[in-house]
């Protein structure tokens, strides 16, 4: 599904090259759960945004189901971002002076969704994650968790077959954390694929794969332990 073929991305500075990402090849297989850890700094970042369209490496290949990303038009490749793949950021990037249902709203605006239907999929997906009582709250009413849940469902809006997580709980305490990746674990368990960035080693460990980088390079790419995780239904 998600392919890497020798990947590297370098940035120029007045010190010299920087080396973000250094020869990467991964390859990821639909409904496959997969964490990348490392130190700060390691590239973990830059991995994930290259492999969903969003930062343009200075050499190698990216392929989705085969389509080379980057040989794409600017136009293709973002309508290709938009229909199968979801990010999920630390900081939620939610529109400030917009109600949780109007952020769930934008992707099904920007898909030319009709209004009635944008509004009645949005109550769904914030009823999903607990929120069927928040969907008039704008991001300052609501809690850091709160709004992490608005995010994932926006995120969930377009159907994506593949979510791109970049540190989801890295502002969260830890029970939240705890009700995030539990939902992680059953948005994986309906066949989607996630490739998650994470410093902590509980949201690690409940990825079916590890893969770590360490100065931009790959050190390690490895199943995880198997284990049994329960399955939920809200995230309350």
């Amino acid at each position: 599904m998600l392919k890497m073929e020798s990947v590297s991305k370098s940035y120029n500075h007045r010190s010299g090259t920087v080396t973000a990402l250094d020869d990467a090849n991964v390859q990821i297989d639909q409904g496959e759960y997969v964490s990348v850890v490392g130190p700060s700094g390691s590239g973990k970042s830059t991995l994930l945004l290259a492999m969903g369209g969003m930062l343009s490496p200075t050499s190698g290949k990216v392929l989705f189901n085969e389509l080379s990303i980057y040989d794409l038009s600017p136009d293709r490749r973002a309508r290709l971002r938009r229909e199968n793949i979801g990010f999920v950021f630390q900081t939620f990037n939610l529109v400030p002076y917009l109600t949780a249902q109007e952020n769930v709203q934008v992707p099904l605006f920007l898909a030319s969704v009709g209004e009635a239907e944008q509004v009645e999929r949005a109550a769904d997906l914030l009823g999903r994650v607990g929120l069927a009582d928040r969907l008039h709250h704008k991001p300052s009413e609501l809690s850091v968790g709160e709004q992490q849940r608005v995010a994932l469902a926006r995120v969930l809006a377009n159907d994506p077959k593949v979510i791109l997580a970049d540190e989801p709980t890295g502002n969260l305490d830890p029970e939240t954390s705890a009700q995030i990746i539990e939902f992680f674990d059953d948005l994986n368990r309906e066949g989607r694929t996630i490739v998650m960035v994470t410093h902590d080693p509980h949201a690690a460990e409940r990825a079916k794969r590890v893969m770590r980088l360490v100065g931009g390079a790959i050190q390690a790419d490895e199943a995880a332990s198997t284990r049994s995780m329960p399955s939920i239904g809200n995230v309350g």
